[in-house]
């Protein structure tokens, strides 16, 4: 034969069984253009966030299908970069991510293609206004029969189609699919209305009660003289190609990303999940029970996701599968029930990786509350984030008691008071500086600031035109993005995508200009006689390329610095301005009793959330023995760390203590366990993102690192003391003896 294989047949034990034919992918994914395209634009994260914490890392799979579901999608398509990132750094996985159809064009579209993304086609945006006016004929006998007043069903419809309310301020518009078209002005849908805002919509009716149910039964009809609603009408979309290329992707052994929500929106709570992730995980598993599909949530944690230079940390949940059940119900044509239990797994997972909150102004009550109860030292970013979704969890179960209701509604005022002195709340500690050290602290910041500005002039006045188109395209881009979207309020998910590509497209162009100005001057007279005459001006214009990036960068750096010097400086001028001086006083008395409530509040309701409260505390009680919160540690809460902190220091440590972060040392993470990026009980990491460090295998480092003092070997002796007691007084319980030796009923 042609392919040099014998034709004879082989014995009959020799024979092998014939390898399944692999199906060529839709969308295939090249390691290597993969890899490429990650290194080279993962300079664009670095460049836009401070810092990215990946936290959990080790609870990825390293072999096997793995669907990946990230929410919130706050951040467009830097969302998805950064996960892609942040997987091949930690557990080494290349995911596929799916890209909105419509964005498969120009630069994104070449991206997505280097990366194997899977385009989909969404009904939103395919969706346009259609003609006439609906509404319901009989809400209450046939609530799935619209009526319309000048529409065209028959030829602007189509079954499997969608209709699209409007959406309304701060609410997105409901949208059902169309089961049935009766005639040019009537259609049938799959589904009734339920909500009161479409119910109000398609009947003007004001009896409608926040359940979606009508109170005056004895009206059928609309109101009286009501026209009716516009709306929009979306083709069907068919999705086959799209679900064949997943399920081919999951059952050859890879990995699949998605944003669940549908779409990015700068909401501070989660969008409903679609059912498209639902039907990849359980559709997979039907054609193969066997592959070990699992899913694994991610939380995509922003500070100030729009702006430039902020933070952010990529929480990993822990995997979970499909029961077999639940896959059995899809195979027997119970979907429904089966993709609504299965997006429930989905929702409760990655509730357990996100911040959520009902509004902005109480996420940032919850973020207040957080910064007065910390009264420790300064927390690693992954702990605040757990403490922002630990106390967000206790607000929606408790915000209907009076305590919750008076603390949040004193944390607001307190906001509104920092807010009104345009000062953060770590500032307030300023107010306890004398007079003397204040003039003095800020006559120094002044001076760094003004030898900072040195190294920044120059790469600001290069960059400036970068920086100014970026600002003005991002906001143009948002107010479109949210003329055109139903679920964003300002719009702000789409500003970083839009600085970031105008920055890629104009930052070239302006190096190169003035290289070639540069590279023109050293023709003409070797720019004023500076450049000896044997320096060749094409060498000039390479050199540019080297220097005025350099420039940039290095204003970058000196910038970040000098804007945190500067935002420092306001509290100081208060507290030296005589009329000012009494406020920040005053707010820095009020933060204390403040604090004080917080804690109580908190302590009071923590045991009831959590049985073992006590001992799973992410910092230690700020309250003393006598139940008070002293003024020293409500101050220390409020002024930040000092670089020359014990805590935080960096000097004179081992190679390996380099890996973790700046802001971190063994001392402060090392024995806290939600932290850790690794089971404890192993002892070799099986992430980087745990450092890499000595110690980083499992064992308390922490233990070590504190045995160093005579207060480290006290404190020492103090809790294995309190922990013998502690077991002794178990022992005693057990044995029916309480700790004074009578006999316990218990």
């Amino acid at each position: 034969m042609a392919d040099g294989q014998s034709t004879e047949e082989p014995p009959p034990s020799t024979v092998a069984k014939p390898k399944p034919h692999k199906e060529k992918e839709l969308y295939p994914m090249s390691d290597w253009k993969y890899d490429a395209f990650l290194h080279t634009f993962s300079v664009l994260v670095d460049l836009f966030f401070r810092e990215v914490h990946p936290r959990g890392a080790w609870r990825v799979p390293r072999t096997g299908p793995i669907l990946f579901v990230a929410a919130p999608h706050a951040n467009q398509f830097v969302d998805g970069l950064v996960l892609q990132r942040t997987l091949k750094n930690e557990a080494n996985r290349r995911v596929g991510l799916l890209i909105a159809e419509k964005s498969v064009h120009g630069f994104i579209g070449w991206g997505s293609r280097q990366t194997g993304s899977v385009p989909v086609g969404r009904a939103q945006d395919k969706a346009k206004p259609a003609s006439g006016l609906i509404y319901l004929p009989d809400p209450i006998n046939d609530p799935t029969l619209i009526r319309g007043v000048g529409t065209n069903f028959e030829k602007e419809a189509e079954v499997g189609g969608m209709i699209f309310l409007p959406s309304v301020k701060g609410q997105s518009g409901s949208s059902v699919d169309i089961s049935k078209i009766i005639g040019p002005e009537e259609i049938r849908i799959k589904r009734p209305f339920k909500a009161k805002v479409p119910l109000l919509q398609l009947t003007g009716r004001d009896d409608i009660d926040e359940k979606g149910s009508f109170t005056n039964k004895g009206l059928n009809g609309i109101q009286d003289g009501y026209p009716g609603t516009k709306f929009k009408i979306a083709p069907h979309i068919d999705q086959t190609e799209v679900y064949k290329a997943v399920f081919n992707r999951l059952r050859s052994g890879g990995c699949i990303g998605i944003f669940p929500e549908g779409g990015s929106h700068d909401r501070t709570e989660l969008l409903p999940l679609k059912a498209g992730v639902a039907i990849m995980a359980l559709g997979t598993l039907a054609e193969d029970p066997d592959c070990g599909l699992q899913i694994v949530p991610v939380g995509m944690n922003y500070f100030h996701a729009h702006k430039f230079r902020s933070r952010a940390v990529v929480e990993f949940g822990a995997p979970f599968q499909i029961p077999r059940e639940i896959v059995e119900k899809y195979k027997n044509n119970e979907r429904r029930d089966a993709i609504g239990q299965t997006l429930d797994m989905v929702h409760q997972a990655l509730s357990a990786v996100t911040v959520s909150s009902p509004d902005y102004d109480t996420l940032m009550c919850i973020q207040g509350a957080r910064r007065l109860y910390n009264t420790g030292k300064k927390l690693p970013l992954p702990m605040v984030v757990e403490l922002n979704r630990r106390l967000a969890v206790g607000f929606s179960k408790y915000k209907d008691d009076p305590r919750i209701i008076d603390l949040m509604n004193n944390v607001k005022e307190y906001n509104k008071q920092l807010r009104y002195l345009n000062i953060r709340d770590h500032q307030v500690a300023y107010a306890k500086m004398t007079l003397p050290v204040v003039i003095v602290t800020l006559l120094y910041r002044i001076a760094k600031l003004i030898v900072l500005s040195i190294g920044v002039i120059p790469g600001l006045f290069l960059f400036a035109p970068v920086f100014a188109a970026s600002k003005i395209i991002s906001h143009k881009k948002a107010k479109e993005a949210l003329a055109g979207s139903s679920v964003k309020i300002q719009g702000r998910d789409v500003m970083a995508t839009w600085k970031l590509l105008v920055a890629m497209a104009f930052a070239p162009v302006l190096y190169n200009l003035y290289s070639m100005i540069l590279a023109v001057k050293v023709y003409q007279d070797h720019l004023w006689g500076y450049v000896p005459d044997w320096v060749p001006f094409w060498l000039m214009f390479v050199g540019g390329w080297i220097v005025f990036p350099a420039i940039t960068f290095a204003a970058l750096r000196f910038g970040e610095v000098g804007m945190d010097i500067a935002k420092s400086l306001r509290p100081l001028v208060l507290c030296i301005s005589p009329t000012s001086s009494y406020s920040i006083h005053k707010l820095r008395e009020r933060r204390a009793e403040l604090s004080k409530k917080v804690v109580k509040v908190i302590n009071d309701l923590g045991p009831d959330m959590y049985e073992d409260f006590e001992t799973t505390r992410l910092v230690p009680d700020p309250l003393q023995a006598d139940g008070v919160l002293s003024l020293k540690e409500s101050e220390r809460a409020a002024e930040p760390t000092p670089p020359d902190s014990p805590h935080l220091s960096r000097k004179n440590t081992t190679r390996s203590s380099q890996a973790i972060p700046r802001n971190e040392s063994f001392s402060n993470i090392g024995a806290i366990g939600m932290f850790a990026t690794r089971p404890p009980s192993r002892s070799r990491s099986r992430s980087s993102s745990s450092g890499g460090g000595f110690g980083s295998g499992g064992f308390p480092v922490s233990g070590f690192t504190a045995l160093d003092t005579n207060e480290g070997f006290n404190e020492a002796s103090t809790k294995i003391r309190a922990a013998m007691k502690q077991r002794g007084e178990l022992r005693r319980r057990k044995s029916g003896l309480s700790s004074d030796g009578e006999g316990s009923e218990a």
